[in-house]
């Protein structure tokens, strides 16, 4: 196992340098220029001075020659200096990072545990009216957009029942709750909304993988055995199923990282997803280039711990590899 892990972390450096230089040239070939948003759109600038901010930040250069550059910032450690801000990419990320790790976080675990115990209830449940409110409730979450729900969430449980702050991830007033609670409160609403279609999809699949292994013949000889229920669905069932959710649940990761620049911002959570809607905004290509690089390798390390779980839920896995 542990040569497998090194093998695939060695083949990860040429994927992640081969995003990073198709990503760098896309952005660099896109329509916009930094400067320009970086300046008054009500002050005029001369064409020199214009040039000028160019060169100092080095817009003149050639697109392999800005990559090379780039590539030996990370080489030390960082990702460039912001254009708007002139703060290291890195820096800005680290204080973005926590905030959205938080809720994807919250999330990935509401998700896999709401959704893995619906599937197994709708699974056992088959055809009653509870197996149809969840597949209702699947259909109903996969179809309607996140950033819709996130309107829809706002406006009843913030706005119309005050249950849930409106944004943020903390209050500002001096009889607010202890901060432990004050995030969770503020957390609970953003973090349900993202988890939905994960949630969602986890309750397909668990269903569909439930029900094929309840019909396979160690589960029967189980249940022949005289053996519990539960101990039958949990000891035997289950662990069975659960194959394939582990591929959901990991490959997920990077598709959580995208749905959190819609949550982020409808609910102007402090994270990196907001922080991309601005570095877009603005033009400031090293704050996009640090934040695909991590989502690259947020791709790459999910990959590797889906093949890790795999055989940590299959012993058959671990002695093929052996």
């Amino acid at each position: 196992m542990a040569t497998y892990i090194a093998n695939r972390l060695l083949l990860a450096i040429p994927l992640v340098l081969g995003i990073t230089l198709i990503t760098f040239s896309f952005i660099s070939v896109a329509p916009g220029d930094p400067v320009m948003a970086m300046i008054n759109p009500e002050e005029e600038m001369s064409a020199a001075n214009l040039e000028r901010l160019k060169e100092e930040l080095g817009l003149n250069k050639p697109i392999m020659v800005r990559y090379a550059i780039w590539l030996g910032q990370l080489a030390r450690g960082n990702f460039g200096y912001s254009y708007h801000t002139g703060e290291p990419v890195l820096r800005r990320i680290a204080v973005r990072l926590p905030a959205t790790l938080e809720l994807m976080g919250f999330a990935l675990v509401a998700s896999s545990v709401l959704g893995i115990g619906l599937g197994v209830l709708a699974a056992l449940k088959q055809y009653t009216i509870w197996d149809y409110l969840l597949t209702l409730f699947a259909l109903f979450s996969i179809s309607i957009p996140s950033f819709f729900l996130a309107l829809l969430a706002l406006y009843v449980f913030a706005l119309k029942l005050g249950w849930f702050p409106t944004f943020g991830m903390r209050s500002v007033a001096f009889d607010a709750p202890p901060a432990l609670l004050d995030n969770l409160h503020h957390l609970v609403l953003p973090g349900v909304i993202l988890s939905l279609d994960l949630t969602a999809g986890l309750t397909r699949y668990m269903r569909s993988g439930m029900l094929e292994v309840l019909g396979q013949e160690y589960v029967t000889t189980a249940r022949a055995k005289g053996l519990k229920e539960t101990s039958v669905v949990v000891g035997h069932a289950l662990r069975n199923a659960l194959l394939p959710v582990i591929t959901i649940v990991t490959l997920r990761l990077p598709i959580l990282f995208g749905g959190t620049v819609i949550i982020e911002t409808m609910f102007q959570w402090p994270g990196m997803g907001r922080m991309a809607i601005q570095a877009i905004s603005q033009r400031d290509y090293p704050v996009l280039m640090g934040l695909t690089f991590i989502a690259a390798v947020l791709v790459l390390f999910s990959n590797l711990t889906a093949d890790i779980l795999y055989a940590v839920a299959d012993p058959r896995i671990r002695q093929g590899e052996g």
